[in-house]
């Protein structure tokens, strides 16, 4: 016997929520901010229910809109400080805060493929298919918004400061 609607998106949302709020946090680093886009993203999900409940994407289409309502939530004002390379903890929160502002200065389709690949650790396979553009798409969008990162942030960025970051 089949659960109802319902019930199948009850215990969908108990599964995605703490994954969607985990990718959202990596974006905005606020755990306020973070659970506040995954709820936005459910509610989404929740309200288009009857059309994606039985899709094999539906994990993804969250993810891609709990990505899409954090970087919608990151600060757009302050200005970004270079990346000084050291292993510092307080040199690391740096980083992060200072990508979460060059982030958010990137257009919306190039700051989801930089999310999804490296802070949630996508493959490229896997963002091509959660944003349904084709995997030369996902390549060029890469590499274009780390060139606009590393203008806002300095040269010295590296894909592995991105990595650091999961």
């Amino acid at each position: 016997m089949r659960a109802s609607p319902g019930a199948e998106f009850d215990q969908f949302f108990r599964v995605m929520f703490p994954r969607a709020v985990a990718a959202a946090y990596r974006i905005t680093s606020d755990r306020a901010a973070a659970e506040d886009a995954a709820l936005e993203a459910l509610a989404k999900a929740h309200y288009r229910w009857s059309r994606i409940g039985s899709q094999p994407w539906r994990d993804l289409w969250v993810m891609r809109v709990a990505i899409n309502e954090a970087i919608r939530r990151l600060p757009r004002s302050t200005e970004a400080v270079p990346d000084t390379g050291s292993k510092d903890l307080a040199d690391e929160v740096v980083l992060r805060q200072t990508l979460a502002v060059a982030l958010a200065k990137l257009p919306r389709r190039q700051c989801e493929v930089i999310a999804m690949r490296y802070l949630l650790g996508f493959s490229e396979t896997e963002v091509a298919a959660a944003l349904n553009i084709s995997h030369g798409t996902v390549k060029t969008h890469l590499r274009r918004g780390i060139a606009r990162l590393r203008e806002t942030v300095g040269r010295t960025l590296k894909e592995e400061h991105l990595a650091r970051l999961t």
